[in-house]
């Protein structure tokens, strides 16, 4: 990943080194007493050794906590809108601290986003804003990075692995930006974008998120997609997990769909995973519909898979644990090779209105939809 540089800003607070994270105004700025102030975004500067959730609590919307390359033992939370938590890319990871008694850190999770919801899952405060870039979150026992009832979130240039379940996860979240990440070695999705991890209920109308060229290996599944509506996936590379893309839905209302999955690489998603809890085993299944609606599946290159799973295939259509059935789905324009059972595999007895267009393949359940 590519290290970002600081923004030039016109005034500065600079953490931190060691255990302090102090504010500082530069010299510069104090040279034309009669001059105004300037004003604008801070920038904390935090190095290896410091606190970084101290810096995360000082800082108000528009400013940058910046992470200096070196490792940061613990979990940090985020819960201010529109603060940016920055690293040096691939030199700056953020690694768990068995010492750590914070709630994101007894959650289980690296880096903590989080806005508000009653025990019914209502949000009560929405965080807006938050931006999370160019660093890597590794080896926390939940979810790398775990964000919940935001709006405007993006992240991007991460790397997360190696942790237990979700590399990121976003829940009851609107508008987000995942980006040019990197989710591998993930004891569950590469990337997890749902209503909520743990509940059923309708489908959340995301409003336009978008999860775009992001690289996803080895985790359970690659990108998973549940109980979500209105966002789009476009051009990630997913290889080397059990399942390479899944969208998942159930017989709640709103349904899961109206979302778009265009333009990804998707190829040798070949892992075997053993069954879990209301999922049967996962092997060789490149893009998953199950009990969704009005999907489209377009121009993806979807190769390579093979598995013994009732799930494996090019791109399938299965029903869901429930038995809710896909309708109006679209699967058009994928160009489809050397995956078996088949490159194309409607599983679905009780789909309805699902049309398979203008998809170069060789085999097909039932036959004659290449």
């Amino acid at each position: 990943m590519t290290a970002l540089l600081a923004p030039t800003r016109p005034l500065v607070r600079a953490a931190v080194a060691l255990l302090s994270c102090t504010v500082s105004v530069p010299l510069a700025l104090t040279a034309a007493p009669a001059a105004a102030a300037p004003t604008g975004p801070a920038v904390y500067r935090v190095a290896p050794g410091a606190s970084v959730q101290a810096a995360l609590d000082a800082a108000v919307p528009g400013d940058v906590v910046e992470l200096a390359a070196g490792r940061y033992p613990g979990s940090v939370t985020l819960a201010t809108d529109g603060v940016t938590l920055r690293g040096q890319g691939a030199a700056t990871v953020l690694v768990p601290d068995p010492a750590d008694r914070s709630a994101c850190a007894r959650a289980g999770n690296g880096v903590c986003v989080t806005g508000s919801s009653d025990d019914q899952g209502v949000p009560v405060r929405t965080l807006s804003g938050v931006v999370v870039e160019s660093l890597t979150v590794a080896g926390f026992p939940r979810n790398g990075i775990g964000a919940a009832v935001t709006d405007r979130l993006t992240v991007r240039r991460v790397a997360v692995h190696d942790n237990g379940m979700q590399g990121i996860s976003v829940e009851m979240s609107t508008r987000t930006v995942l980006t040019d990440n990197e989710a591998r070695d993930n004891g569950q999705a590469g990337i997890f974008v749902a209503n909520w991890y743990d509940r059923k209920g309708g489908a959340l109308e995301t409003r336009g998120t978008e999860v775009s060229e992001n690289r996803l290996s080895g985790n359970r599944i690659g990108l998973q997609l549940r109980r979500v509506r209105g966002l789009t996936v476009e051009a990630n590379l997913a290889y080397g997990n059990c399942g390479g893309v899944f969208v998942v839905g159930d017989d709640g209302v709103p349904r899961a769909g109206a979302l778009t999955v265009r333009d990804n690489v998707v190829r040798a998603n070949n892992r075997y995973c053993p069954p879990i809890p209301r999922l049967d085993s996962v092997q060789g299944t490149g893009i998953l519909l199950t009990g969704t609606e009005d999907v489209t599946v377009s121009g993806n290159q979807v190769s390579d898979h093979s598995g013994t799973s009732p799930m494996s295939g090019g791109v399938v259509l299965y029903p869901s644990v429930v038995g809710a059935p896909n309708t109006r789905a679209t699967v058009t324009g994928n160009a489809l090779r050397d995956n078996l059972p088949a490159d194309l595999a409607d599983r679905d007895p009780h789909g309805t209105g699902n049309a398979f267009t203008g998809n170069p393949c060789r085999t097909s359940e039932p036959t004659g939809l290449c």
